[in-house]
């Protein structure tokens, strides 16, 4: 009877263990496994960041047009970025999470060759705001390609 017992408790747990190795797993399985497809790595860098705007009086003919040709907009949450961070993967369209502010910003600009691990904060045309803000060291993050 003990035999029985026992064989019958090491089937179940056999059953129970292999559940998600099965051609169509359990709705259990399911979400273990998007859960592991779902772990995205990311990428955490410190910063130096600027901040700039892009009225009429402080640009050319066209403020509103950044180097990829996209075009700004004053309620666009956007940075411009220098160019040795390109080869990290902060190409355009790249979100961005900035320490110390809410929400993400999009990586719509890029920056002169002279500056390196620089960022810089699109204010729109908010001339106050940008100078408030300043020169500050930030921890970025954004996902890796």
């Amino acid at each position: 009877m003990q035999k029985i017992f026992f064989y019958s408790l090491l089937l179940l747990s056999v059953i129970l263990l292999s559940g998600c190795t099965q051609d169509k797993p359990t709705p259990k399985c399911k979400k273990q496994k998007l859960h592991i497809k779902h772990k995205i790595k990311k990428n955490i860098l410190i910063v130096t960041a600027t901040a700039y705007t892009s009225c009429h009086r402080e640009t050319d003919r066209t403020p509103y047009l950044a180097a990829w040709n996209n075009r700004l907009k004053p309620s666009i949450k956007s940075i411009a970025v220098s160019r040795d961070l390109l080869k990290l993967g902060l190409t355009n369209g790249t979100k961005v999470k900035i320490s110390g502010l809410k929400g993400h910003y999009v990586v719509l600009d890029k920056m002169n060759k002279r500056w390196k691990k620089k960022i810089d904060i699109y204010m729109g045309c908010n001339l106050k705001k940008a100078k408030r803000w300043g020169k500050r060291k930030v921890t970025i993050i954004w996902d890796k390609k």
